[in-house]
């Protein structure tokens, strides 16, 4: 460092001013690179610094790497790498130990890899670096020049200097390669979590091979590539949601936003503000702005559900939206264009809302590009064995149960049952059902009450006879050996350690048709 006046005060009074500027500067600025750099700027200007350089431990490298610089060129910055141990800069980071060379002509280990002192035959410089550790371990140093002057005082009191901003240097670059490495970390969670949904919803990962499945299949795959806007009907429990979830990932959209809105769920005073968000000041109770869920889906796709459920009001301002593309926050008077695609669905029958002057017209049509009904499980019977085995894998692997499948009463059961619930209903009962069998086959008397076949008995005392009790269970055993063998008798009797005649009778006695299952044989 040269001499600079202490006209307006001593050399402490100095240090202070330029220490506290410093901390200033490191605890506001967002990027570590300008941040170093300015405390350069500091260090120039308040104490005289001609030449100044900062480098960090780059491990990728196993070397040190600039990152920050004053008064050198960019050409001089970039050469100013150093491998561990190298020169005297590579040095101090080694030992951990700053290094004062009052003059670097005389100092054989001085490297000059920047070449920015070439004019040493002029004039001498003295040179000192200092290591910034954290936690007792160095991650880089900082180093300045100053003319050479033969005063180890002054050189002295250089390095004390330095010693303390490496030390708060230190503290901040911790922080930002914490705040760095968290935000990589939570940018690959991200990008693993959106390949993990758009695997999720793939077509072919819903659930269904029916006739009425495939043609939703078929209508997913025909508008999923498109931006038309869709609304989804259909039953409370049907999968709407899933619906929404793989047309938007299955659209160019995929790697954008997905933004649910559950209409019913809002308040009507609330879902204005939700929608199109609101200014700071804009009512009472509005300290900051806040970003609507509209714009939070700008460029991927909005999900309305429930859209029957809205106001007159707030319809008028849905429609404007999918006229004009563009909103107004609340108190706000910019206008913000949006780029979104706008999916929607309802339980309720929008015609008959139409005719009660319940829903508006104009905006049942601009919803009603193309539909997509999805059927309820009452008609798609088919997939209910292929439902329930999803649900019985997933559900044993989440509560750590070993249930394997479900007996064939069971499933007759469930076939029987007219599924006011749909699929939400299916997925609730097999759940229960987990929880409740002790063995590793659900039977018919773990589902809940409300699948129970009733007898006649059931209906006259209240509970069923000890013979119907027994006939049950005998049914339920042969059934399950049944399935199990494909439908051979012998096979069957040897798993239940009896005789294929005492099968044979006891099948023809509970009305059990042998020749099903072996149609449906290995």
């Amino acid at each position: 460092m040269s001499k600079v006046s202490l006209k307006n005060g001593s050399r402490e009074g100095l240090e202070l001013s330029t220490l506290y500027e410093i901390s200033t500067a490191l605890g506001s600025s967002q990027n570590l690179g300008n941040t170093l750099h300015e405390v350069l700027e500091l260090l120039s200007r308040k104490m005289g610094v001609g030449r100044s350089s900062i480098t960090l431990y780059d491990p990728s490298n196993d070397e040190l790497v600039t990152e920050a610089a004053f008064g050198l060129t960019m050409d001089a910055k970039e050469r100013g790498k150093y491998k561990i141990g190298e020169g005297i800069t590579g040095r101090v980071f080694q030992s951990g130990e700053p290094a004062i060379v009052p003059s670097v002509s005389k100092e054989p280990l001085f490297l000059n890899k920047t070449g920015a002192r070439k004019d040493l035959h002029r004039k001498d410089i003295s040179f000192i670096c200092v290591p910034i550790k954290n936690a007792k371990h160095p991650i880089g140093t900082i180093s300045v020049d100053r003319l050479f002057e033969g005063e180890e005082i002054s050189l002295d009191e250089d390095l004390r200097l330095l010693s303390i901003i490496a030390s708060m240097i230190a503290q901040t670059a911790q922080l930002y390669r914490s705040v760095h490495e968290e935000k990589n970390r939570l940018m690959e969670e991200n990008i693993q979590l959106r390949h993990e949904l758009q695997d999720k919803f793939r077509i072919h990962n819903i659930i269904g091979h029916s006739s009425k499945m495939r043609e939703v299949f078929e209508m997913i795959e025909n508008v999923a590539k498109s931006n038309a806007t869709v609304l989804i009907r259909g039953e409370s429990g049907t999968g709407k949601e899933l619906v929404a979830h793989a047309i938007h990932y299955n659209s160019p959209r995929g790697a954008k936003p997905f933004v649910k809105v559950n209409c019913a769920a809002l308040p009507e005073s609330l879902l204005e503000s939700e929608l199109f968000g609101y200014e700071k000041g804009a009512f009472t109770g509005a300290h900051e702005r806040k970003i609507g869920r509209f714009e939070m889906a700008h460029s991927g796709t909005i999900f309305l559900d429930e859209i029957g459920e809205f106001s007159i009001p707030t319809q008028a301002k849905i429609l404007r939206v999918l006229q004009e593309r563009e909103i107004e926050r609340l108190g706000g008077t910019k206008t913000i264009p949006l780029d979104v695609r706008v999916i929607t669905a309802t339980n309720k029958n929008l015609e008959e809302a139409l005719r009660a002057g319940l829903f508006r017209e104009d905006l049942y049509y601009r919803l009603n590009v193309f539909p997509v009904y999805i059927p309820p499980l009452r008609d798609r019977k088919d997939d209910l064995p292929l439902l329930v085995d999803y649900f019985i894998e997933k559900y044993a692997r989440e509560h750590g149960r070993s249930i394997k499948r479900i007996s064939t009463q069971a499933i007759d059961m469930l076939m029987l049952y007219h599924w006011p619930g749909n699929v939400r209903e299916l997925e609730n009962t097999i759940e229960r059902a987990i929880l409740v069998a002790s063995g590793s086959v659900i039977q018919g008397h773990h589902l809940p009450p409300t699948l129970q076949l009733p007898t006649s008995q059931t209906i006259v005392t209240g509970r069923i006879s000890f013979e119907n009790a027994v006939e049950n269970y005998e049914r339920e055993l042969i059934l399950d050996a049944l399935k199990a063998s494909a439908g051979n008798q012998s096979q069957a009797a040897r798993l239940l350690g009896t005789t294929w005649r005492v099968i044979g009778y006891k099948a023809k006695k509970l009305g059990i048709d042998t020749k099903r299952y072996v149609a449906k044989g290995k």
